[in-house]
């Protein structure tokens, strides 16, 4: 396992260079007038412009830039925004927002792993009867509507109905986070619950549960002992799926509920052209990304210790 685990753990980090170089050329292949602000463009000479690209290493060979700014990421160096907060390291920009992001995503992540999960359990224990059919149907149309029609029914609903509040506040961070969490963990929920399902039926239909029945073992103990346990394994193979569906479902939520976290700050730092916060956010996504897919793996061998991800083959 420890060999493994530094394998992979190698592996993620040539991922995020391999994002990092990608990002950095792809900002690179933008027009120079992004440099500057709209005022500057009309006041500043050329002759002005050239010499502040040139202050700022624009001008300089593309692999010089590149490995220098290897060396920035390397010392957690990711400079100023100049767009959103102009003058203000990027890193204080993205630290708050990234902590509301964060508090609702793992908040989505645990809620939807906890129902998923005993939506899926409900529905086994009731296979081909009334819970079982309506749990479906909410897996069937959590996936076949448009997410923004999910959004607006649970917006509508929540506000007129609950009274709860419509948009994210700070002053009201608690009551006003409802909403959005509950979109975020909508998809992630019928997940859980249509793999939850699927497994546990799967585990009831093999030979060893059938040899458990015959020697008198009970139903309880056989779902608690056996089926449950048994499926819970390939179950966390959702859980980093579900990790990256909350980093990228973010996105849209929090610009839905103007929830003031990374989503909108992409966006904005993309739409104004504010390289250093868009470089940075892009750096921060793929690794968490990278790190759930990583831990998932992990995950799986703690829960499992029989799997085993390497052998005299290779890796599996």
């Amino acid at each position: 396992m420890f060999k493994y685990t530094i394998k992979r753990l190698l592996q993620s980090l040539v991922t995020v260079l391999v994002v990092v170089t990608i990002v950095f050329l792809l900002m690179r292949m933008l027009p120079t007038d992004y440099f500057f602000t709209e005022d500057q463009l009309i006041h500043l000479t050329e002759e002005q412009k050239q010499e502040q690209l040139q202050a700022a290493g624009l001008l300089d060979p593309v692999p010089e830039q590149l490995v220098r700014y290897y060396g920035q990421v390397l010392h957690f160096d990711f400079g100023e925004s100049r767009r959103i907060q102009s003058g203000v390291d990027v890193t204080k920009v993205i630290g708050s927002k990234f902590t509301v992001s964060m508090k609702l995503g793992c908040t989505a992540l645990i809620i939807a792993l906890f129902v998923g999960v005993l939506i899926g359990i409900i529905q086994t224990l009731n296979k081909d009867r009334l819970l079982d059919h309506v749990g479906t149907a909410y897996t069937v149309f959590v996936n076949a509507v448009p997410s923004l029609v999910s959004y607006s029914l649970v917006l509508v609903f929540g506000s007129k109905v609950l009274g709860l509040p419509p948009l994210y506040s700070t002053r009201n961070p608690g009551e006003s986070s409802i909403l959005p969490i509950v979109c975020l963990a909508l998809a992630s929920i019928a997940s859980y619950a249509l793999w939850t399902r699927r497994y546990m039926v799967d585990e009831l239909n093999k030979d060893y549960i059938r040899l458990a029945r015959v020697k008198g073992m009970s139903s309880g103990s056989i779902m608690v002992k056996h089926v449950f346990k048994n499926a819970f394994v390939p179950l966390v193979q959702q859980i980093p799926a579900s990790f990256l569906y909350t980093i990228g479902g973010s996105l849209l939520v929090e610009r839905f509920f103007s929830v003031p976290g990374m989503g909108p700050l992409l966006t904005d730092s993309i739409i104004r052209y504010d390289v250093n916060v868009v470089q940075t956010l892009a750096i921060l996504y793929a690794t968490l990304g990278i790190m759930g897919v990583f831990l998932g793996d992990i995950l799986m061998m703690l829960v499992d210790p029989r799997i085993k991800l390497t052998g005299r083959g290779g890796t599996r």
